[in-house]
């Protein structure tokens, strides 16, 4: 997957799948660099707290996060069932269906992809 996307893109699925495994702090200072779009220094002046500390946290956030992908691989799990997906999909689009029986297999294999 980190192969597959830029940076910015996999760190905010990392947050979204695990972020909740974060301590509160690391939490904090992850939605704001990530979501938030703020530099190490905004953080720091928003928390009170030094560059360095906040970089520190950041790094120990991401490091917890890459560790907890490596050990569930839930991104991964993620991508393929994606591309699964849409393999099946192109198959309905070959079978020559009723429209809205096509459409019906269609919404049923996104819904098991998310």
């Amino acid at each position: 997957m980190r192969d597959n996307v830029d940076g910015a893109l996999y760190a905010s699925m990392l947050y979204d799948f695990y972020g909740e495994l974060l301590s509160d702090s690391q939490r904090e200072v992850t939605a704001l660099y990530n979501e938030d779009n703020l530099s190490l220094s905004e953080i720091a002046e928003e928390l009170g707290q030094s560059r360095q500390a906040v970089h520190y946290t950041l790094k120990k956030a991401e490091a917890a996060l890459n560790e907890f992908e490596d050990k569930l691989g839930l991104i991964k799990t993620y991508e393929n069932n994606q591309k699964l997906a849409e393999k099946a999909a192109d198959m309905i689009d070959r079978l020559n269906l009723k429209e809205n029986e096509a459409d019906k297999l269609k919404c049923l294999i996104r819904e098991l992809a998310e």
